[in-house]
C-alpha cells in the first residue's frame, strides 16, 4: 500500500512456502558457512505437529552448520489447516510441546518467533521461554487483506480471481511491533532477570533510528526484511551508520548502554490518570491570584493569565 506521495507504507504477502527443496537450502547453509565462517547463520524453521519431523529438521540444519534456530510459530499464511505457523503459535499447549521438542534436542540457541495476531503476546512468549527457548523474536506479519477492488469487487491481492489472508509488514506495522516488543521486554525483565533470555525486534524497520527505538524498548537485536526488499542490501550499511550517529549523539558506546532505557516510561492508563491529576493539583496550588484589576500589567498580561489557569 502507498501513501498519496507514492511512498510504500504497507506490504502484504501471500507467498506460501518456497518451492526450493530443503536439500537446496541446506546446501546454501553449507556454502554460506564456508564462505563466511565468522558470521552467524540462523535457520528459520517451520513444521507440522509431528515430533519426528521437527527432530529430523533440527538435525539436518545443525549438520549443515547453522549457529541458531528461529522457530516460526507465527506465519499468518503458513498452512494453518495443518497447524503450522500462526495456528501453532496461537495454541499455547501445542506451543509448549513443540518448543520442548526443539529445545531439548537442539545443541545451539533457539528463538521462538511470535505472532501479533493474538490478544496478549506475552502469553505465548512466556510459554516458549518456560519450555526452554533462549529468546523471543517478534513480530511476524499481521494478518490482512490489503484492499477490495471497487470495479471487480474482488479482494486484493488477487490470484486467479481469489485471495487469502496475507501477512502485512513494512512501515505501517512499526507502532504495533514496538508495543509488542515492549510487552515481551517487560516480561523478560520481570520474570527472567539475569537468565540471558534475549529479544529480537522485527517490524517496519527502515532506518538505524527505527532500530534504536526497538533497542530502547528492550530488543537485543533487530531484523529487517521488507526494507531490504524495497531499498536493497545497501540499506543495512546505512542503518549501521544511522544507529552509530544516534549513539554518538547521546554518548553511548554500546547497545547495552541504552537497551531498555525507554521501558520505565511505560505505565498503565490508571497510573497516567493519577499522574495527571497530581500535576493539575500542583498547578492549582501554584496559581497566583490578583488582588484587583489595577494589578494587571500590559507587559506581563500573558504570564499573569497563565498563572491563573487551573488545568
Amino acid at each position: 500500500m502507498k501513501s498519496n506521495s507514492g511512498e510504500v507504507i504497507g506490504w502484504e504477502n501471500i507467498e506460501l512456502i518456497s518451492d526450493r527443496p530443503l536439500e537446496t537450502m541446506l546446501e546454501d547453509f553449507v556454502r554460506l558457512k564456508r564462505e563466511y565462517p565468522d558470521h552467524i547463520l540462523i535457520a528459520s524453521i517451520m513444521e507440522e505437529y509431528n515430533k519426528e519431523s521437527w527432530i529430523k529438521l533440527v538435525d539436518m540444519c545443525e549438520q549443515a552448520g547453522v549457529d541458531g534456530f528461529e522457530i516460526n510459530f507465527s506465519c499468518p499464511h503458513g498452512m494453518p489447516e495443518r497447524k503450522m505457523g500462526m495456528a501453532m503459535g496461537q495454541d499455547c499447549e501445542l506451543l509448549a510441546e513443540v518448543t520442548e521438542w526443539v529445545c531439548d534436542h537442539a545443541r545451539i540457541p533457539v528463538w521462538s518467533k511470535m505472532t501479533p495476531n493474538i490478544t496478549d503476546i506475552t502469553m505465548p512468549s512466556r510459554v516458549c521461554l518456560q519450555a526452554g527457548s533462549d529468546g523471543i523474536a517478534a513480530i511476524n506479519t499481521i494478518q490482512s487483506i490489503s484492499a477490495v477492488d471497487l470495479d471487480t469487487l474482488r479482494p486484493q491481492p488477487c490470484v486467479e480471481g481469489m485471495t487469502t489472508y496475507g501477512g502485512y509488514s513494512s512501515t505501517a506495522v512499526k507502532p504495533i511491533a514496538l508495543a509488542r516488543v515492549a510487552s515481551i521486554a517487560g516480561l523478560i525483565r520481570d520474570e527472567y532477570p539475569g537468565q540471558g533470555k534475549s529479544l529480537s525486534g522485527i517490524g517496519g524497520i527502515n532506518t538505524g533510528y527505527d532500530a534504536a527505538e526497538f533497542i530502547l524498548l528492550g530488543a537485543d537485536t533487530v531484523q529487517i526484511c521488507s526494507g531490504v526488499m524495497m531499498h536493497g542490501y545497501g540499506m543495512v550499511g546505512e542503518c549501521r551508520s544511522q544507529l552509530s550517529e544516534f549513539m554518538g549523539r547521546h554518548g553511548f558506546t554500546s547497545l547495552a548502554d541504552f537497551k531498555g532505557m525507554s521501558l520505565p516510561y511505560i505505565t498503565t492508563h490508571t497510573e497516567l490518570v493519577r499522574l495527571q491529576r497530581e500535576a493539575i493539583e500542583e498547578k492549582k496550588k501554584a496559581k497566583v491570584g490578583l488582588g484587583n484589576d489595577d494589578a494587571w500589567s500590559g507587559d506581563d498580561f500573558v504570564k499573569q493569565s497563565d498563572s491563573m489557569v487551573s488545568n
